[in-house]
């Protein structure tokens, strides 16, 4: 072998045994390249609210119609002329007030004449008194005498009924619309005047489902709200029940009936009603948008050590973008309101939202 060959196989072999050496110590960890150094891997970040206490109230809800503590429509009961209108439009009259009188002056004559022939037959009765006792005159004849007597006295009630119905009153108390006739006119029997409403208290009927019949009684509050007061609400009590059921919708009416001193609510307004049934005033609530639906059921992403814990819920009632839990979480809970469809169960996660959430702003989480 020449000088030349010897030295080529010592420079081979001084580099393989550099290789070989820089593998074994990087494979101890005593050399070559190492992993950045940044700190340990962080979980799926997910925002998370934890659970708030409060007060919820379940109510049945539901819509009517306003209608009157009492209201008719004024008819006259008999042909005649009007003499006059004794009342103002829009204004209030007491029961007994004078709405309207009619020409009087044939009915009152009538009167005058059956009291005349009423005073005749009973002068005539009186006379013959003696005669029959001394049977100077039939019985028969003496008791035409008295039919006579007694046929003038009941056309005498019945002429001065019709002279009282010329003056047309109020029946009850109330507010007065508009009127629809004038002076002069000539009304018939059965023709509408003007109508009568009493609005010192409100009627407000309303459906509600068979279901939630068993809820409900005579004397429990109710509170409604009209479109033309936004802001405000009226309340009452339900004043009773109708006892037949309706097939077609499977709901009963309800009648509630609300004070109103001051005349605001009237009849006819669209109402919604509302019938306060529980009040849970220490409810565990949630935002709505932590609720994962499936199926039927109802699950929420609890926080648990830097952890998603899937949980099966109960939901109660919702209002205001939150929801009710029946059961499945404590107050002491943090659950995920944005990121679930990110994670599974079990899967490390890191809160990432700095607000405070319905219950105050939620722990960080351990890695």
């Amino acid at each position: 072998m020449t000088a030349r060959s010897r030295w080529m196989l010592a420079v081979i072999a001084v580099a393989t045994a550099g290789v070989v050496a820089w593998g074994v110590a990087g494979s101890r960890g005593e050399g070559g390249p190492k992993p950045p150094q940044g700190g340990e891997m962080r979980g799926m970040p997910v925002e998370a609210a934890r659970v708030r206490v409060g007060a919820v109230t379940d109510e049945i809800a539901a819509v009517g119609s306003l209608s009157a503590n009492e209201s008719v429509v004024i008819r006259s009961e008999i042909p005649g002329r009007i003499a006059s209108i004794d009342f103002v439009e829009g204004r209030t009259v007491k029961p007994g007030d004078a709405l309207f009188r009619l020409d009087s002056a044939e009915a009152a004559a009538q009167v005058a004449q059956i009291e005349a022939t009423l005073g005749l037959n009973r002068d005539n009765v009186e006379r013959a008194k003696p005669l029959r006792e001394a049977a100077l005159i039939s019985p028969q004849d003496f008791d035409q005498l008295a039919a006579k007597l007694k046929e003038s006295e009941a056309s005498l009630a019945v002429a001065r009924e019709r002279l009282n119905k010329t003056a047309i009153r109020a029946p009850f108390g109330g507010t007065l619309g508009l009127r629809q006739v004038s002076p002069g006119d000539y009304v018939q029997p059965g023709q509408a005047l003007v109508n009568l409403e009493d609005v010192s208290t409100v009627k407000v009927d309303f459906r509600v489902p068979e279901a939630r019949l068993g809820h409900l009684a005579v004397r429990q509050p109710v509170t409604v709200r009209v479109d033309a007061f936004p802001a405000g609400t009226f309340t009452g009590m339900i004043e009773a029940l109708d006892p037949h059921l309706d097939t077609a919708t499977r709901t009963v009416i309800v009648r509630a009936r609300i004070p109103n001193p001051q005349g605001a609510l009237l009849p006819g307004m669209f109402a919604r009603v509302a019938v306060v049934v529980a009040d849970r005033p220490n409810a565990v609530l949630i935002p709505e948008q932590a609720v994962v639906p499936v199926g039927d059921d109802a699950f929420v992403f609890r926080v648990v050590e830097g952890k998603a814990v899937i949980v099966k819920v109960v939901i109660g009632r919702r209002k205001d973008g939150e929801a009710e839990i029946v059961s499945g979480l404590s107050p002491e809970d943090v659950v995920v309101t944005g990121g679930q469809m990110k994670i599974r169960d079990g899967a490390p996660v890191t809160v990432i939202n700095q607000g405070p959430g319905p219950g105050g702003p939620p722990p960080a989480a351990k890695g």
